[in-house]
């Protein structure tokens, strides 16, 4: 049959789709243990220069207690879980990325219908 898509085009994702996926791949590599499907990552800034990419992202929990296992002692975990997804991100966009992290919590996300819409896991 005939291309959906033109030739040179690999995906109908957006980039932004794809750092959330990196950043939230780090995390669950970290955490597959602690938190296997709590966290999700939604990205609130995506502004591309030439150079640089600058990214700020919401990592939305469930509960205050996963919220102090990302961010471990003095927010250590976290600092260390971010300087790996902006290696993949660097890596992935082939350019210099300034990342930013906030974690958030929201009760019960997953099982929200308007928070599962908004995030882009359903329609």
């Amino acid at each position: 049959g005939e291309n959906l898509y033109p030739e040179d085009q690999l995906t109908d994702r957006p980039e932004r789709f794809f750092a959330a996926e990196l950043i939230r791949e780090q995390i669950t590599r970290r955490y597959h243990k602690e938190l296997p499907y709590a966290v999700t990552v939604e990205i609130e800034e995506f502004q591309e220069r030439p150079h640089i990419l600058r990214i700020g992202a919401v990592v939305w929990v469930e509960r205050p207690n996963q919220k102090a296992i990302l961010l471990g002692r003095s927010g250590q975990a976290m600092k260390e879980t971010a300087t790996q997804a902006r290696r993949e991100l660097e890596r992935f966009f082939q350019k210099k990325v300034f990342l930013r992290l906030w974690i958030k919590v929201k009760r019960s996300w997953s099982s929200d219908q308007a928070s599962l819409v908004k995030l882009g896991y359903t329609e």
